[in-house]
């Protein structure tokens, strides 16, 4: 099977052929092309500006964000150059935001693949400064994640080995057998080789595979602790 970008994805979404989606239809424009533009742009600019955040853009930020959104190499030299403009300040990062929610509508899935890639690119170089730590939370808020969903999905890029219930979404609290059920459950919906097959947007694989490292590892701190 040929490899998906997320891009494509995107056009598939907004395609003529695909229902009329509410917020499009409340605009008078169902099924414009120019929206995945629209969304390619505001998630160029914003990656930037996460990039950005903490006052620097390193080398290893930007090769992220290229593994993490890959264009057609005729359209590398316009992302880049809009990547470059956009990476100057953090200034106006919450439209880019909001326009993304926006023009996916609310659409949870998508817009958490936004948000992992985000986290790839803030701990690229493996730390997350305070200011990136507050513009991902921002940004998850506009998003519409709740403070608990922002926590679990930072918790699997950021992991705390003194709290590894964060990382599989629960308190200390959850039995055993919540525990091995949560666990199989992140699994099947993080496998690389599952997403892949689901016909995941390729670029996306490196984020699952991190995902799953994390949850893993997690996962081992408990029954490691809980003797299982």
């Amino acid at each position: 099977m040929a490899s998906m970008s997320i891009w494509t994805t995107l056009a598939e979404l907004f395609s003529p052929a695909a229902p009329a989606q509410p917020a499009l239809a409340g605009a008078g424009v169902p099924g414009d092309r120019r929206l995945p533009i629209a969304f390619t742009a505001a998630v160029i600019a914003l990656s930037a500006k996460m990039a950005k955040a903490d006052g620097v853009v390193v080398g290893v930020e930007v090769d992220a964000f290229h593994r993490a959104f890959r264009v057609e190499p005729r359209e590398a030299r316009n992302v880049d150059r809009l990547f470059d403009l956009a990476k100057r300040d953090t200034a106006g990062f919450e439209s880019y935001a909001d326009q993304i929610a926006r023009t996916v509508h609310g659409n949870k899935a998508l817009l958490r693949d936004v948000l992992g890639s985000l986290f790839h690119i803030a701990t690229a170089d493996r730390v997350l400064h305070p200011a990136e730590d507050a513009f991902l939370a921002t940004v998850a808020a506009r998003f519409g994640f709740t403070a608990s969903e922002f926590r679990h999905e930072r918790a699997q890029f950021v992991v705390d080995p003194d709290d590894p219930y964060s990382v599989l979404g629960l308190t200390p609290q959850a039995s055993d057998a919540e525990v091995k059920r949560r666990h199989r459950e992140l699994v099947r919906a993080t496998h690389p080789d599952v997403l892949t097959g689901r016909g995941m947007p390729i670029e996306m694989i490196d984020v699952a595979t991190r995902k799953l490292a994390a949850i893993n590892d997690a996962y081992g701190v408990i029954t490691r602790e809980r003797g299982l």
